[in-house]
């Protein structure tokens, strides 16, 4: 199906779903008599309501075109989508309201309009809830995505793949990129594979026809080459879009100010400000407090599990690197047997994982119990003691090993800048099943746009991730 398909189809389940709210309206009004009862002589039957409905219709067709509700708008929040709806609905009904009052129809009721709107809106909203829930899995596997080829990969193009990783819902699938042909730049993007430069498109556009947009990432003073790769993708009907360098910074770093009408641009502090730090550690604790009884539940039957099915300490403590370097003991439920950790340099020429990190799906080091908890991830429960010491946070990069960090590249640092977390945005977006560019891309994304939501977001997917295992070894 494609994405004038689903236009089409949302379209018509919003007609459908206008002329059923009304229809719930009338139940609501008439037949459940909600806030106001009605006079018997007032009672109508719903048919009486038909010229209204189809008015309404109209009305709200005029409206969802001038607000732009049935326009595509890639990387729009669901909250930001039902405003728009809200708007056009009110619009309409408001509309509706003004013509009712100057005619006076038979039937005329105000609480019939104030149902009909609630209703219209809770039912399309839900409706485009669902659609996202829907369309994000499928974009997730890669169905329906349009296919993207990125030119570019110094800062801003690592940016905007950092974007196209952690957000699937914009419904974009990177099939490779171009690098600038600088050997610095000439990096790994993991599983995103290197295609060749910038000079290689021509060739690239003939072998893979159904790539749908291109984004050009190069800096601004390559704008000669800029001009030519834009009239090659027009002549091969591909869409393409420029990124705009901003002197190398991605444009949620960028400050726009105005000095007495004279605009400036200023740089942001890249991580998390201390304001939302606290803000985040609020959070943690609440959380905590709220989930502290069933997680020492929890807790308690592993620790039993632990204890009847193999020999040895409950918890397994490792030092960790966290913020900026800093080490600290993490704390974890024991999933292996107890000298697991002497036996690693023989299994290492079984590591599934590529980068510094090792990961085995089948580690013969691993217990009955262990197998079960690092799968749907409890062996992390006991971090909730570091959360509440400060050294880590429930989202966040995942704490390395400084085995690990000591063959980091320079830019991998940047995921040490902020504290680790139990779970994050690797762990929604694939866990073990990323490549370590990939995670590193993910955590940097999380680092420059977190929020509130973004960590409420992360937790609330982290539960059925979890349950269900997925990339989890």
């Amino acid at each position: 199906m494609s994405h004038q398909r689903i236009r089409i189809a949302t379209i018509l389940s919003d007609l459908l779903l206008i002329n059923g709210g009304f229809a719930l309206a009338y139940v609501i009004r008439y037949q459940w008599q909600w806030l106001r009862p009605v006079s018997p002589s007032f009672w109508v039957p719903f048919a009486d309501y038909y010229g209204q409905m189809l008015l309404l219709n109209i009305l709200l067709i005029f409206t969802f075109i001038q607000v732009r509700v049935w326009r595509r708008k890639r990387g729009e929040f669901w909250v930001d989508e039902l405003s728009r709806i809200s708007y056009a609905v009110a619009a309409g009904i408001g509309l509706l309201s003004m013509i009712a009052f100057f005619v006076q129809p038979t039937p005329f009721s105000r609480l019939m309009y104030f149902w009909a709107f609630l209703a219209i809106v809770v039912l399309i909203g839900t409706a485009r809830l669902l659609r996202r829930i829907l369309l994000g899995a499928l974009y997730q596997r890669g169905i329906l995505a349009d296919r993207v080829l990125v030119i570019g990969s110094g800062e801003v193009g690592r940016s905007l793949i950092r974007t196209l990783l952690a957000r699937p819902d914009l419904g974009y699938k990177a099939v490779g990129y171009l690098h600038d042909g600088e050997s610095e730049n000439n990096i790994g993007l993991g599983r995103i594979p290197n295609l060749g430069t910038f000079a290689d498109l021509q060739n690239t556009l003939s072998e893979r026809p159904q790539l749908h947009t291109v984004f050009i990432a190069l800096p601004g003073e390559m704008h000669q080459q800029i001009s030519q790769l834009l009239r090659l993708c027009q002549q091969h009907g591909v869409r393409a879009q420029v990124v705009p360098d901003l002197l190398q910074l991605s444009m949620n770093r960028v400050e726009f100010n105005n000095m007495a009408g004279i605009p400036t641009l200023g740089v942001r502090d890249v991580g998390i400000t201390r304001a939302q730090q606290l803000t985040k550690r609020l959070l943690d604790l609440a959380i905590i407090v709220l989930g502290g009884i069933p997680a020492l539940l929890v807790m308690g039957i592993i620790v039993l599990a632990i204890r009847l099915d193999s020999p040895g300490p409950v918890i397994y403590k490792a030092m960790r690197v966290g913020k900026n370097g800093r080490l600290f003991p993490m704390y974890k439920f024991r999933s292996m047997v107890v000298d697991a950790d002497r036996h690693k340099d023989e299994l290492k020429q079984f590591n599934q994982a590529d980068g510094p990190i090792f990961k085995m799906k089948d580690d013969p080091r691993m217990t009955r119990v262990g197998r079960f908890i690092r799968r749907v991830s409890l062996d992390e429960l006991p971090q909730i003691y570091n959360v509440l010491l400060g050294q880590m946070s429930l989202v966040g990069p995942r704490p390395p090993l400084a085995e690990e960090v000591s063959e980091y590249k320079p830019w991998h640092k940047q995921r040490l800048s902020v504290i680790g977390g139990i779970t994050g945005l690797w762990q929604v977006s694939g866990r073990s099943d990323l490549t370590f560019d990939e995670l590193c891309l993910l955590d940097i994304y999380y680092i420059e746009n977190w929020s509130i939501a973004l960590d409420i977001r992360i937790l609330l997917q982290t539960i059925p991730h979890s349950l269900f295992g997925r990339g989890a070894y």
